[in-house]
């Protein structure tokens, strides 16, 4: 049986994604400053709109991103939220299958079983949301029709995209990374959205933001994890008396230089995700 319902699924997408923007975390849209065009409705509103695709039983991975996708453009005019739907949506999948293995195990099942067909949807769903930076590729790429299966295609893109690699890393980055520092955040701080701060700081001083690195360069991207690393100070654990006012220095930093660590939010919102479900 399913362990959760089409509702109760869709929920927690939902939760998970208000979650991330009731927490500061610099360079990204949140509860306490907009930036890059963009405030906390446009990722409301676009998390309400696609929960119900993410979240349709019997609807292939493909297919609950693409959905998810034309909703959400459509309720906010432009792409809020391509990442958060790719890395989400095979998780939701995993959740709906028999829940007598962990969630990790269950992924591992749906990623085995993606197809061309999930990478035709995909491909849809990324031309209609045209993220920054992207660029083309010599082979599979996105303006053409694909060839092979959704783990072959992510594997060719996985050296210059993060959320491309997860497909072929079984999620490693959520599971193995980010689930530990958010489950230790919360014990050190009993605060969640403190606890959230200091997951999206931890993804961001340790692994270089691929959208960064697509928009502008990979010297910059490992540039920005360097300033987040050296911040560790003010967000590890609980992290000092002035550490908000510290952090908030530090997200106008990097919206004054139009520099938007997406990815970095992407694996937040997943991780919340996938706490949640597990």
């Amino acid at each position: 049986m399913p362990r959760v319902s089409e509702a109760e699924l869709a929920a927690s997408f939902v939760a998970a994604c208000r979650a991330e923007l009731n927490a500061l975390k610099p360079g990204n849209v949140h509860i306490h400053a907009p930036g890059h065009g963009m405030d906390i409705t446009h990722f409301e509103r676009s998390a309400e709109a696609a929960a119900p695709h993410i979240a349709a039983v019997g609807d292939k991975v493909g297919v609950r991103i693409l959905r998810a996708m034309q909703a959400s453009f459509a309720v906010a005019g432009c792409n809020t939220n391509l990442g958060i739907l790719l890395l989400c949506a095979p998780l939701a999948a995993a959740a709906q299958r028999d829940d007598s293995v962990p969630l990790q195990a269950r992924l591992q099942d749906v990623l085995i079983d993606l197809d061309a067909e999930d990478t035709v949807a995909v491909y849809e769903a990324i031309r209609l949301a045209n993220p920054g930076g992207l660029g083309s590729a010599a082979e599979q790429d996105v303006a053409e029709s694909p060839t092979v299966g959704l783990i072959d295609a992510m594997a060719m893109a996985a050296e210059r995209d993060r959320i491309a690699g997860a497909y072929v890393s079984g999620f490693s980055e959520i599971f193995d990374f980010g689930l530990p520092v958010f489950a230790n955040a919360i014990e050190a701080t009993g605060n969640p959205q403190l606890a959230i701060t200091n997951l999206h700081m931890a993804f961001l001083s340790y692994f270089p933001d691929s959208h960064i690195a697509r928009k502008y360069d990979v010297n910059l991207a490992e540039a920005i994890r360097l300033e987040a690393l050296a911040m560790a100070p003010f967000w590890q654990q609980a992290g000092e008396a002035n550490a908000f006012d510290k952090l908030l220095e530090f997200d106008a930093s990097l919206k004054h230089r139009n520099i938007n660590p997406g990815t970095t939010a992407d694996f937040v919102v997943a991780t919340l995700f996938a706490a949640i479900l597990s």
